[in-house]
């Protein structure tokens, strides 16, 4: 196996480009739109600021058909301060903040998802 350095840190993406995890979750928003039940959504459509000089990006930012936004974070795992800017982003701003992860298909498959 191959591992590449992107950034600086192993197995990090280029900004704009989604994982295989994330690209599964972008088609599941894709035929949620088609369904009707979202209006649009958009990609680290967002940068939120946290602080001085410390910002988080969702994975998506969704626009529900109802008109209400949500923000929604896509882990395979947590690393050290992501559960940290998630939370913070939670308190600071007036989103519905969501964490996917991908459920195993021994556990029916689909999505586990978690609000902060």
């Amino acid at each position: 196996m191959t591992r590449r350095f992107v950034n600086g840190a192993l197995g990090r993406l280029k900004t704009g480009e989604r994982n295989k995890t994330e690209a599964a979750y972008e088609e599941t928003l894709r035929l949620r739109q088609i369904a009707g039940e979202v209006a649009w959504f958009k990609f680290e459509g967002v940068k939120l600021r946290l602080a001085d000089n410390t910002f988080y990006s969702p994975d998506f930012a969704v626009m529900l058909a109802s008109g209400h936004m949500e923000m929604h974070e896509v882990k395979g795992f947590w690393q050290d301060d992501a559960r940290a800017k998630i939370k913070i982003a939670a308190d600071l701003y007036p989103f519905r903040f969501i964490a996917v992860s991908k459920q195993a298909k021994r556990d029916s498959g689909g999505w586990k998802t978690e609000e902060f």
